[in-house]
């Protein structure tokens, strides 16, 4: 029987949830609308009538949909060209979701994005609505098809995995846009000393090219090496504005809520980095410039007001 005009709208109504949802559990905002589709067509499919709580039956079959993603993208991972990383969202972008509390900001962090690749399907997919979306076991464990006790076990075992993480500092714009000025300060000195004193003593550095940009494959780490790379990465060549096609702009901005620098050419992203701060001081930077991944990063740029660059690279 066809959806109705009724039936439409509902689904519309909870595409943004169903949207924020199955990019935490995926890190991919192409993959989290591939997934919201295929849920419709479900929907679509489905006895409508018969469905007593229907964002109840959504929420179960989009995260079916995404575990069996997840399983086949772990293979998939195993043959990425270099490092993985998540697909960074822009401040405003509605994918973020929920950022009532302090869980649901945390969840949705590059950090515990790129942690959550650690956890198995379930561990994640428990997490996630528990933590960002404020489910009671009783629920996840009826769309999981696990008992409450297990749902509850899942639960703490995915929180003590994200725990192990560093403590991430929660930062305002303003305070976010600081950090990166004083990072840039720092980075385009020529000297390594700036940048150490703004770094903790194990901070990381890592980058995601998929195989199309060149990208370091293996995390530098301490303050020191991070340093040199950082130094290197903002210093000016020709080299450099061949492999990019000419002197992007850069800007300070929040990506998943953390401070983020913004590399942009031609109106289009072509670089986000993330800075991971804890009252320590800046723990990880981690760099997507896999073009594949700055899609909808670049739509939101293009839709957003972001004054004049900090700087011109290179």
């Amino acid at each position: 029987m066809p959806l109705t005009m009724d039936d439409v709208d509902l689904f519309e109504a909870s595409r943004p949830r169903l949207e924020a949802i199955a990019y935490r559990l995926l890190g991919s905002a192409s993959e989290a609308e591939d997934a919201v589709q295929d849920t419709y067509l479900r929907w679509q499919a489905a006895d409508v009538d018969g469905i007593e709580v229907p964002v109840a039956w959504l929420t179960k079959v989009l995260t079916n949909l995404c575990l069996n993603q997840l399983t086949s993208a772990r293979a998939r991972r195993e043959t990425y060209v270099g490092q993985w990383l998540p697909e960074p969202l822009l401040a405003g972008d509605p994918m973020l979701g929920p950022a009532g509390t302090a869980e649901q900001r945390e969840s949705v962090s590059y950090a515990v994005l790129t942690l959550m690749e650690r956890l198995s399907p379930n561990e994640r997919a428990v997490y996630v609505l528990r933590e960002a979306f404020a489910y009671g076991h009783r629920e996840i464990a009826e769309i999981l098809d696990i008992t409450e006790s297990a749902c509850q076990q899942i639960f703490h075992r995915a929180k003590k995995h994200i725990a192990d993480g560093k403590a991430r500092t929660e930062i305002d714009e303003a305070e976010a846009k600081r950090i990166v000025e004083e990072f840039l300060a720092a980075a385009t000195t020529g000297r390594t000393e700036p940048l150490v004193r703004l770094l903790t003593a194990d901070a990381t550095a890592i980058g995601d090219g998929g195989g199309k940009i060149p990208a370091r494959t293996k995390a530098f780490e301490g303050a020191v090496a991070v340093a040199k790379f950082m130094r290197g990465l903002f210093k000016p060549s020709q080299a450099k504005r061949v492999l990019v096609g000419g002197s992007p702009g850069v800007y300070a901005t929040t990506a998943n809520g953390d401070p983020a620098i913004v590399a942009v050419l031609d109106g289009h992203v072509i670089g986000i980095l993330c800075l991971e701060v804890t009252a320590e001081g800046i723990a990880s930077f981690r760099n997507q410039v896999n073009p594949d991944k700055l899609e909808r990063a670049t739509q939101q740029w293009a839709a957003s007001d972001h004054g004049e660059p900090l700087l011109i690279a290179f």
